[in-house]
């Protein structure tokens, strides 16, 4: 069996647009076939004031990394960012985005999962391919499934619709898992390949 600190945790959210498109089981089925264990999963519809936690205004690094991102794509296909936006200022962007993913996330039912297995977080990660689907690689979750473009939905003042949110590291999964799942959601059990995958 592989050391215990191998071993991580992470929460991935299938977004309302999996679930409306009735994906939810396609995606659950990668990050098992792929050796993930499922140890907490429902669906639920939450508020503004939840999604508010998942998505703080606090993480200001983060947020102008975002913001930094949009601008990016914004050069990229010749869009000016103060006629759309009013801003080209990557915090006041990554705000603006903040809030549209707080919008989108509470918009409907969302199915959580807090999934377990060796370097989880970045296998997941992998799996669900890059935030931007342009960017995400054939086989992945969004490179098969996701076409969205983020300059269209700057445009259209939006959260682009990317199917799935993981989390990013140790700290983000930890804080995440803790707000969407309650220790009597979360179970421990072994299954039946475990030792076929992990034995020695």
């Amino acid at each position: 069996m592989p050391h215990a600190h191998l071993i991580e945790r992470t929460l991935v959210l299938v977004k309302p647009d999996g679930v409306k498109r009735s994906l939810s089981g396609e995606i659950l089925s990668r990050f098992e076939k792929a050796g993930l264990k499922v140890v907490g999963m429902k669906m639920v519809w939450v508020d503004k004031g939840h999604v508010s936690k998942h998505y703080p205004d606090s993480r200001t690094e983060l947020l102008t990394a975002m913001g930094e991102k949009s601008l990016k794509t914004y050069e990229k296909y010749g869009l000016d960012p103060i006629e759309i936006l009013g801003t080209k200022e990557p915090a006041e962007i990554g705000k603006m985005i903040n809030e549209w993913n707080r919008n989108f996330l509470s918009s409907g039912p969302v199915v959580a999962i807090v999934l377990e297995g060796i370097h989880a977080i970045d296998n997941v990660r992998m799996i669900t391919g890059n935030t931007l689907q342009t960017f995400a690689d054939p086989g992945s979750i969004r490179g098969d499934f996701a076409i969205d473009s983020p300059a269209l939905a700057n445009q259209q003042k939006r959260a682009v619709h990317n199917l799935v949110h993981a989390s990013g590291n140790l700290a983000e999964a930890a804080y995440e898992i803790d707000l969407w799942f309650t220790p009597k959601e979360l179970h421990d059990y072994k299954r039946s390949d475990e030792d076929v995958m992990f034995g020695s």
